[in-house]
């Protein structure tokens, strides 16, 4: 069941309109590694996983893919073995990009619905064992890729290229693996997180009314509750990565599911509809830069940490400078 983004091989984008995605994405990793973003350590365990993961695809995909095929045809990356390393590799960051919200939406969901879990799992031993765990699984799941492929051509017993063999479209075993992979990622993690969320949104709703009524603000008084204010802080942040990953990846998914109910070979595809399969898979690869913008928009101490990160570069030559004046 292979479809128009050629789910093998892959062939989503240019070189160019990625290439800031590394820094962006690095960016996130340092200031949400150092801590200070008001973030308990499981939560920032998660994103950090998350932005490294994106930062990964971008690497593996837009750089080892785009700039080889591009800037260094005969290079050692087109190797067979090698290629079908690099394929590999791309498809596991790909899953663990998308898996990782999954677990992070977990988390937030625990965390606010289920307190007498969250003492146990909301810890930055279980967030590790989490996001290991589903890293060698996924790693593991995509190692047939690595046979799905084989060399275009041989010279001087050296086998180059990676093509997808004819036998992956047609052959029983390869379809049935073809339908696991796609409904593992991104069917299943889109299902999982709209669930995730719905619970979370649907608990906090409920426990805003009762505490309201509780501390009298059905009446109209004003008082702070830190602990809602908590809470919506983190829903905000929930829903905006998941709804983010859910927009995003929403025309592959009706893509995807418009190839299995027409039966329509991509080939046969008209303009509109070749349109729609690029879009898809344009916004697909924005999902891989979208949460660093999303914490700087929710997250206030983010956003100041960033405002450092830039200013500190500078501060060194500004004081220099008026030193010499002085």
């Amino acid at each position: 069941m292979a479809d128009t983004y050629s789910r093998v091989n892959g062939s989503e984008g240019g070189v160019g309109r990625f290439l800031g995605i590394p820094i962006v994405n690095l960016l996130a990793i340092v200031i949400l590694s150092r801590g200070k973003c008001g973030l308990s350590a499981c939560t920032t365990r998660y994103l950090v996983a998350m932005a490294t993961a994106d930062l990964l695809v971008t690497i593996i995909k837009f750089i080892f893919n785009r700039i080889r095929d591009y800037y260094f045809p005969g290079s050692f990356l087109n190797i067979n073995p090698v290629c079908n390393v690099i394929l590999v590799l791309r498809r596991a960051a790909g899953d663990c990009s998308v898996w990782f919200t999954v677990t992070f939406s977990f988390d937030r969901c625990v965390a606010i619905c289920c307190q007498k879990l969250k003492a146990k799992y909301c810890t930055d031993r279980t967030a590790n064992v989490v996001l290991a765990t589903t890293c060698i699984l996924l790693l593991l799941k995509n190692v047939p890729f690595y046979f799905a492929v084989e060399p275009g051509w041989i010279i001087n017993n050296v086998p180059w290229g990676c093509y997808t063999k004819p036998s992956y479209y047609i052959e029983q075993q390869w379809m049935v693996f073809d339908w696991f992979d796609t409904v593992l990622t991104p069917l299943l993690p889109f299902a999982l997180i709209m669930l995730l969320n719905a619970l979370t949104v649907r608990y906090i709703l409920v426990a805003s009314r009762v505490r309201k009524g509780l501390r009298g603000q059905s009446k109209g008084e004003n008082h702070g509750d830190p602990e809602m204010e908590s809470r919506r802080k983190s829903m905000i942040l929930l829903v905006a990565i998941s709804g983010s990953f859910i927009l995003l990846w929403l025309v592959y998914v009706l893509h995807f599911l418009y190839y299995i109910i027409s039966g329509k070979n991509p080939k046969d595809y008209n303009d509109s509809e070749y349109i729609f399969v690029q879009v898809g898979a344009m916004l697909m690869n924005l999902n891989c830069c979208t949460n660093t913008f999303i914490y700087g928009v929710t997250q206030s101490k983010f956003r100041e940490q960033v405002k450092s990160a830039l200013k500190y570069p500078v501060t060194p030559i500004i004081q220099l400078i008026n030193k010499q004046n002085n």
